[in-house]
């Protein structure tokens, strides 16, 4: 058995993996995503080695442009292409959710400024003003009033991006001072952490604190459902807790990073992630 592992930087979590492909001796070459050309009528004899690809690329659009390649020549990507667009895209995110009738916060989503403003005070300020795609917390936004709705939304109108003038607005859920990241490998709820912050973006790149997070069975049966929702793999699903509904799932990221999860929860993510994509491999080669 050989893997590939698609980086573009070696991270911690990348080195974590690294370090449990080595202890499991299982034969792996890294593959820089910068320096890739791919003949997209015939696979090239770099790949016939690989029976799978771990995909831990920073750029997600590059990475799904590489995923999509690969699945076409037939190897198995972890997550699938189909999985990360769904993740990549918060409003595809939020329509499979829906549909699988997973609690999410409401949602609106309106093309011109001026509708933007009627849909939040629809719902009432505070709201968020995300962009469709992005991590870490980027662009993000809650406005309290009407003169910062519009001039956040202004500023959106005169950005380049098609996808700024795309806008996705939540109703502001008014968190505890944390949220709450579940991992979830294939259908099972595998752990997760409490991000706490003063600040309103919970994100642990924007400094939150990280604690253990006991997995209950409302929480596992949400996450599980919101996994199936855009189908399945290895994914990280942040979850609000609404004082009157209760969790809602916020989004689902499918390049996951794990480093400040392991030492709060006790629980080995990238051994556990390696024993999916084994397990899946094996699967095949049996078939």
């Amino acid at each position: 058995m050989r893997l590939a592992m698609l980086a573009s930087r070696i991270r911690v979590e990348e080195k974590l993996l690294i370090e449990a492909l080595r202890q499991r001796n299982v034969a792996f070459d890294i593959i820089d995503d910068g320096e890739l050309l791919l003949d997209l009528a015939q696979m090239g004899e770099q790949w016939r080695q690989y029976d799978a690809v771990l995909c831990r690329s920073l750029s997600q659009a590059r990475a799904l442009a590489v995923t999509y390649v690969l699945e076409h020549w037939g190897i198995p990507v972890y997550n699938s292409a189909a999985v990360t667009a769904l993740c990549n895209d918060k409003l595809l995110t939020t329509l499979a959710l829906l549909q699988a009738h997973v609690p999410v916060p409401r949602t609106k989503l309106a093309f011109a400024a001026n509708t933007a403003v009627q849909g939040i005070e629809e719902m009432g300020y505070p709201a968020v003003l995300k962009p469709i795609t992005g991590s870490w917390g980027r662009l993000l936004a809650r406005v309290n009033d009407r003169d910062a709705a519009e001039a956040v939304l202004e500023h959106r109108e005169t950005l380049g991006s098609y996808q700024h003038h795309l806008h996705y607005i939540q109703k502001y859920i008014s968190k505890p001072q944390r949220d709450i990241r579940a991992f979830v490998i294939g259908d099972r709820p595998l752990c997760a952490i409490y991000r706490t912050s003063e600040h309103w973006v919970t994100n642990t790149a924007r400094g939150a604190i990280t604690s253990n997070c006991p997995v209950t069975p409302e929480m596992g049966e949400i996450c599980t459902r919101a996994a199936q929702a855009v189908g399945g793999g290895i994914l990280a699903i942040d979850l609000l807790e609404d004082p009157e509904q209760g969790l809602l799932v916020n989004e689902i990221n499918a390049t996951m990073e794990f480093r400040n999860s392991i030492a709060p929860t006790g629980v080995d993510i990238p051994n556990e992630m390696l024993n999916y994509v084994l397990s899946n491999v094996r699967e095949e080669v049996l078939r």
